[in-house]
């Protein structure tokens, strides 16, 4: 595999991913959460923040428990 062909792969399964989670909207069905943890919650990490650690450490898997989870909650 030359250079040019891992970077392509380096962006495409994890790159858009991330910004895909990153840039959707924080409110209503489709949101990931905003980036700030509510008030009174116990863990620092906002929902967004989490979302973007599991695509980051599962790459395309964790992309697609987000795509999954938006699904079923705007089905729901």
């Amino acid at each position: 595999m030359d250079a040019v062909t891992a970077a392509a792969v380096l962006v495409l399964f994890y790159g858009l991913p991330l910004l895909h989670v990153a840039l959707s909207p924080s409110q209503g069905p489709w949101g990931a959460g905003p980036w700030r943890a509510p008030a009174g919650a116990r863990c620092p990490f906002s929902p967004r923040v989490g979302w973007l650690v599991l695509v980051l450490l599962l790459g395309p898997v964790g992309w697609l428990l987000f795509v999954m989870s938006r699904r079923r909650r705007a089905g729901a």
